[in-house]
């Protein structure tokens, strides 16, 4: 999941079909690898207040928004080393603080059994801690992830989403990944990621292949599909 502690980017979705996806992989050719995590499985447990407060705020679409998550690669173990991450955006740019623990350590943490390094980034998401009140584990997502970066050196980044799913149980990164999909089985969610402008070629592609730019959350999505179970009184997981 690479050594980066803070970002500073946009960050552009897409949803596509399979077949735009391997077109654009193709375009891509040239200009970007793979990098060294290659195909990955992705997982997160999104913590929220008893009202889901976090994310209500978010879909509202403010000017400034923020989520607090634990992120991890695969199943993690105790002594696994997994990411907090506080990430805000501010009018369209994306900011994202993260500290590296071991699991267990970050549960406690966040649970209020232990403390937080006590650095600038440990701080912030304390201050969130402590502004928010009573946050919890509210949602598992997890996700197949390809992921590739800039053959110049450049900060461009591109990633493939696919198989995402969510779930309100075992709210644990060291569980199995199941739960209840979001996206059509063909479809594959896009995000470019970059401190700049998009590369021509790639603005080409997009406009050949009729892909346009989409607001879309993660965590939104599920939450909005949890009320939608709720108002049915039906709770399935596939």
């Amino acid at each position: 999941m690479g050594d980066q502690m803070v970002f500073k980017r946009y960050e552009i979705k897409y949803l596509m079909n399979r077949r735009q996806r391997d077109v654009v992989l193709r375009a891509m050719e040239p200009y970007l690898s793979i990098d060294e995590y290659g195909r990955s499985s992705i997982r997160s447990i999104y913590y929220d207040t008893s009202d889901f407060r976090l994310i209500r705020e978010s879909l509202e679409k403010p000017v400034y928004k923020e989520k607090l998550r634990v992120r991890g690669c695969g199943p993690a173990k105790a002594g696994e080393p997994v990411f907090v991450e506080l990430k805000k955006k501010y009018k369209d740019v994306v900011y994202k603080r993260r500290i590296s623990l071991p699991h267990a350590q970050a549960e406690a943490c966040l649970a209020g059994e232990a403390r937080l390094p006590d650095s600038q980034i440990g701080r912030e998401i304390a201050y969130a801690l402590d502004f928010y009140q009573a946050l919890a584990p509210a949602v598992f997502l997890s996700y197949e992830r390809e992921a590739f970066f800039a053959r110049d050196g450049g900060d461009f980044r591109v990633t493939f989403d696919e198989n995402i799913r969510y779930r309100q149980v075992e709210l644990t990164l060291d569980s199995d990944a199941w739960g209840t999909p979001i996206l059509k089985p063909d479809q594959v969610l896009m995000e470019l990621k970059t401190s700049g402008g998009l590369p021509l070629w790639l603005v080409r592609v997009l406009s050949r292949q009729k892909i346009f730019k989409t607001s879309f959350s993660k965590y939104g999505t599920a939450y909005q599909d949890i009320l939608l179970t709720e108002r049915k009184g039906v709770r399935q997981y596939a």
